[in-house]
């Protein structure tokens, strides 16, 4: 493969230090050429390297462009990969004009680029966030510029991350310490505790907050040294300040230094005060020589830094808690060794150069991939999700882990009442749920498009809802898209019209059902819907499985609740004309009075589920506990495991409560719910109408007398519900793995 990576070589920061070391590995692995475009050390370090380097640079710019594009025109790169503003201007033009296959890694938050300098933020800024927009992909240095991206509306699928890298089994060569910070303009005494900070004094990195912190710190502990090194245009403004703050000789201002390794071997903290940052090299560096770290909570830091066990975080121009950081760490030398010491174990192996090279190849590979797919080569799922409610979203997860079990790169796009959540929530392409023109344009490039799960083919709730969704199943027919209903339960559908239609969409445009109930096979047959190849299954939301038990201990007790307490869960709805919710008071007082069983109250549809669970609270005798669904399904799971019973009107609770192997007793609304507990041979359901005290102390005595006797449900329900996705590998042509 052949590789062209391009910079504007300008600065010495981290992004050229990131563009040397991976190209200095990249280059055994590729055909590789790295174009500056200016002269001077970068490329000359890059020659030095053993890097084929070429240098593009004249006083006019456009002809440097020229060049680049005659270059690629001739020896054809598979990708060209830009890196900063320049370079990725000059990426948009080899788009254009050479439809070549372009990246760019995004080492920096593009809008925060020159914030002190109108001119450049107005030319060079507004021109490079132009130019990203028409890039192909894009590789950030860390997660958090990842979902930076995709919250500025950028393709999920083009983004991804690769941490920066670095040799640790390079180190500093011995020197003489105390010799060394003399000669750089502190008075150092053995013992004192010396901060280093590396990098451009500019607005982005906030070295006010670090001096303020500082002085602070010193006031007490006054054998704090501090050594600022780098150079930019808040240079004389720092100075000024260090002097105000009285911190004297205390401080060095060392410019840009070039032994960085004696810098940090120097330094027994590195710290980090920027408001925005991407993944520092400077920290790395500052590991590689033993410090420990002081950081403010901006790139990849959490990712890398276990607060209180390897360093501190605080949060951007905080000084107070910086403050309290430095002194607590200048006192302590042997928690200093400690954190040091555990951040070096964990950043060598993580972040080695090996590690980013592996990474980078992998994504060439994928780029690659994704660049030779065929033209219809998208999924599209459909259903009702960004409503807040739990078991859709459930839905939802378990069909994107689905899809990407069959392929990690193949494109997926949800229609969503919440585009933006679900982009970030799970890194997928995502439309407004009624935005008709694009779905239409969307459906025209689907490969696979899926009806997703739940009970979207009915009209309980309204005919508007299932014309809506017959509708989207139709129009991705007719624009060349194979249909799959995915896990479904189907009906009621009541209305004889309705019924109607609903048989002659499907008949004439799906074409494989999976079903997550009997009934609903039931309500195909008495619809006359023939056609369609008809599969049983389950419900998706089983194939996720609860996590670590003692992540749902944290939760607990970080809602009051003693992990090691007996309770009964209750997820109760809203429901037309119903309000017996005495029924279910009276119950949860038994579970308390009898068992010792404390109720707790759980909504899966927020804030909907709010009202019923404090009307049923306000009529009980006993106290109970008002518990939000976690966000993440799986902890859900794992925190109905740690309950004795779960009483639920709504049915995603009881597919929780069947995955977690947590006994259940349903109050039906509609057949969704008896229907599931016929598919479980679960006698434990009435009818919501007649749903009456007695009935639920009758099934708590049931569970309480014999607790295992319905917690085999959830191997049998998962090995169905792989039927799903059996059925849409037919659908995309990709054999079941073996």
């Amino acid at each position: 493969m052949k590789i062209f990576h391009v910079a504007g070589g300008g600065d010495r920061g981290g992004a050229k230090t990131h563009i040397l070391a991976l190209c200095s590995r990249l280059k055994e692995r590729f055909d590789l050429t790295l174009i500056s475009l200016r002269s001077g050390d970068f490329p000359e370090s890059a020659q030095d390297a053993g890097i084929k380097t070429s240098t593009f640079f004249s006083w006019f710019i456009p002809y440097d462009y020229y060049r680049l594009i005659k270059l690629v025109r001739q020896e054809k790169p598979d990708i060209v990969h830009c890196h900063g503003a320049k370079a990725n201007v000059a990426g948009l033009l080899v788009k254009l004009f050479c439809r070549t296959t372009v990246i760019s890694t995004v080492h920096s938050d593009y809008q925060l680029d020159y914030m002190n300098n109108a001119l450049k933020r107005w030319t060079i800024g507004l021109l490079n966030g132009g130019a990203l927009r028409f890039i192909d992909y894009y590789v950030t240095v860390s997660d958090l510029f990842k979902n930076m991206l995709i919250q500025r509306d950028f393709d999920p699928h083009k983004c991804m991350s690769i941490y920066n890298g670095l040799d640790f089994d390079e180190k500093a060569t011995p020197f003489d310490k105390t010799a060394w910070l003399k000669a750089s303009g502190i008075d150092y005494q053995e013992g004192d505790v010396v901060l280093g900070i590396l990098a451009r004094l500019t607005p982005v990195k906030d070295i006010p907050t670090l001096l303020r912190a500082f002085a602070k710190a010193r006031e007490h502990n006054p054998r704090l040294k501090l050594l600022i090194g780098g150079d930019g245009e808040d240079t004389g403004k720092l100075k000024v300040l260090a002097k105000q703050l009285g911190l004297g000789n205390s401080v060095s201002f060392m410019g840009w230094v070039t032994d960085v390794s004696h810098f940090f071997a120097a330094c027994d903290i590195d710290v980090l005060c920027s408001i925005s940052e991407s993944f520092p090299y400077s920290i790395l560096e500052g590991i590689r020589e033993g410090c420990t770290v002081i950081t403010s909570d901006v790139g990849g830091m959490r990712r890398l830094i276990d607060q209180g066990e390897s360093g501190y975080i605080f949060q951007p121009k905080d000084v107070d808690t910086f403050a309290k950081y430095i002194l607590d760490l200048s006192l302590d030398a042997e928690k200093r060794q400690r954190f040091a010491k555990n951040l070096y174990e964990k950043a060598s192996r993580l972040y080695s150069l090996d590690s980013m090279a592996d990474t980078q190849s992998r994504i060439y590979q994928n780029i690659m991939h994704l660049e030779h797919l065929p033209k219809r080569k998208e999924v599209l799922i459909c259903g009702a999700y960004g409503k807040g409610n739990s078991g859709d979203e459930a839905i939802l997860r378990s069909i994107i882990a689905s899809m990407r079990s069959i392929d990690p790169l193949l494109p997926l796009t949800v229609m969503t009442r919440k585009p933006e959540e679900t982009r970030l929530l799970y890194g997928v392409r995502a439309i407004y749920t009624f935005n008709v023109p694009r779905f239409l344009r969307i459906a025209k490039r689907t490969k696979l498009f899926i009806n997703g799960g739940g009970s979207l083919i009915q009209d309980s709730t309204s005919s508007r809802s299932l014309w809506y969704y017959l509708f989207t199943i139709w129009a991705a027919k007719w624009r060349g898209a194979k249909v799959l209903m995915y896990g479904c339960g189907i009906g009621h559908v009541q209305r004889s019209y309705n019924r109607k239609i609903a048989k002659m969409v499907l008949d004439r445009n799906a074409d494989i059902i999976t079903l997550r109930d009997a009934i609903s096979r039931k309500e195909l047959l008495e619809m006359g819907i023939s056609k369609p190849d008809v599969r049983d299954s389950a419900d998706p939301a089983m194939s996720l499985t609860p996590v670590d038990d003692e992540l749902a201990c944290a939760y607990l007790r970080n809602h009051g609740l003693d992990p090691d307490g007996n309770y009964i869960c209750f997820s109760l709805r809203p429901w037309k004309d119903f309000d017996n919710y005495a029924a279910f008071a009276e119950a949860a007082d038994y579970a308390k009075e009898r068992y010792g069983l404390t109720p707790v109250f759980m909504p899966i549809e927020t804030p909907t589920d709010l009202v019923p669970s404090n009307k049923t609270s306000q009529l009980m005798h006993n106290g109970s506990h008002l518990l939000p669904a976690p966000q993440q399904v799986e902890l859900t799971m794992a925190v109905l495991r740690r309950m004795q019973m779960m009483c639920a009107m709504r049915l995603h609770a009881l597919v929780f409560s069947a995955a977690a192997n947590t006994p259940f007793i349903a109050v039906s609304y509609d057949i969704k719910v008896q229907s599931f507990m016929n598919y479980v041979n679960n006698p434990s359901c009435c009818e919501l109408n007649d749903v009456t005290a007695a009935f639920l102390r009758q099934q708590i005595d049931r569970v309480m007398a014999n607790p295992d006797a319905y917690r085999d449900n959830a191997a049998r329900l998962r090995d169905m519900e792989a039927q799903n996705n059996l059925a849409a590998r037919e659908i995309l042509g990709i054999p079941a793995q073996m």
